[in-house]
């Protein structure tokens, strides 16, 4: 019976074997692609202290950056291609070499530079005049949070801290305790509803997004920054709120709150998510232990879900990337199989899930 640091292993050589790390796709872009599913890879490098998971991840960086700690193709100040800079703070600690703490230096050197809504809160994308995606508290979020213990910055703590409470704000629908996908301030974008500038859905992998974001920030946050206990109570709070949606095969659905609606569909990199966000909430203490039955739920519906073609693991179910829009929309997504978004949603999920069988939950 296979283990989910057994999964993680196939996964992680199936994408070793369908791509060099250089040839990752946006190929030569430092983007939240390659950062989300090389975050999967070395959390499966720490597990199993295996050093080609490491090599992997450590030889796609070097493909990006020049020997100065140059990023060499990224979107200045847009959050997605900040998202990656969470990679080299592993990679620096085990090499000691100068370039990525040159690296780091130039990824923090974007966010001065990201547009802020009045409210104080970041802009998605420098284009998107106004918008605050729930995808972008992980973006940014960790990578900051990092930043500003390692470097003794509480005041970008702080940042990261407000920046989760101003998205909670603007996105939660007091009803279900569920976020909505984005907020736009401005009230312009043709999704947003006139009045309270929200999008009109709940959208699962942005969801998704939130609590693993705010667990990963909590790990560098100090219980005395201001704010720190608030997003303590926050996850739990949208975890349960989460956990009324749950499906009946135990994954969640493209759009979370209408799993009976017929054109709507599971989806697993949602699924993932929710399974590692509730796993690390158990094992904190945030949830009581019943709760670890509704991740094993979960990861045991992915598991089912997978197929195997020619020793490779085949994780599908996943929606391409997206915008925001209506239901219809999201509904008419497609799907693919073993993209980056999804694989390295289940390699989170694997971690977590490891972690909590090894506790005996």
């Amino acid at each position: 019976m296979r283990t989910p640091v057994d999964y993680a292993r196939a996964a992680c050589d199936t994408m070793m074997r369908k791509f060099a790390a250089a040839d990752l796709p946006p190929r030569g872009h430092f983007h939240y692609h390659q950062g989300v599913f090389l975050s999967g890879v070395l959390k499966t490098w720490q597990l199993t202290g295996e050093e080609r998971y490491f090599q992997y991840a450590k030889d796609w960086l070097d493909a990006v950056i020049d020997e100065e700690g140059r990023i060499l193709k990224y979107d200045h100040a847009d959050l997605d291609d900040i998202q990656p800079g969470i990679l080299l703070y592993p990679v620096l600690d085990e090499t000691g070499e100068a370039r990525y703490e040159k690296a780091i230096q130039s990824v923090y050197a974007q966010v001065p530079d990201v547009p802020r809504c009045q409210c104080g809160g970041f802009y998605h994308k420098v284009k998107l005049t106004g918008q605050m995606w729930l995808d972008g508290l992980y973006m940014v979020g960790p990578f900051l949070a990092e930043y500003g213990r390692r470097y003794e910055r509480p005041e970008l703590r702080q940042t990261v801290i407000r920046h989760v409470l101003l998205m909670r704000q603007h996105t939660r629908d007091p009803q279900t305790g569920l976020w909505f996908h984005a907020w736009d301030e401005s009230r312009s974008a043709g999704w947003c509803d006139p009045a309270t500038g929200l999008a009109p859905e709940f959208w699962g992998r942005s969801l998704g997004w939130v609590p693993v974001a705010v667990l990963d920030d909590l790990e560098q946050l100090s219980p005395s920054d201001e704010g720190y206990d608030e997003l303590c109570a926050l996850v739990p709070e949208l975890l349960r709120s989460i956990c009324r949606y749950q499906g009946a095969d135990g994954r969640w659905y493209q759009v979370v709150n209408k799993p009976d609606d017929p054109a709507n569909w599971p989806e697993n990199s949602c699924t993932c998510l929710f399974a590692a966000a509730l796993a690390r909430a158990v094992l904190l203490g945030m949830l009581p232990r019943e709760y670890a039955a509704k991740a094993h739920a979960a990861y045991e519906g992915v598991i089912r879900s997978l197929t195997w073609q020619d020793g490779d693991i085949q994780i599908g179910g996943v929606c391409v990337g997206t915008g925001v829009g209506t239901y219809d929309f999201y509904c008419g997504r497609p799907c693919s199989v073993n993209d980056l978004h999804g694989v390295g949603a289940f390699l989170l999920m694997c971690a977590a899930m490891q972690r909590l069988e090894d506790a005996g939950l």
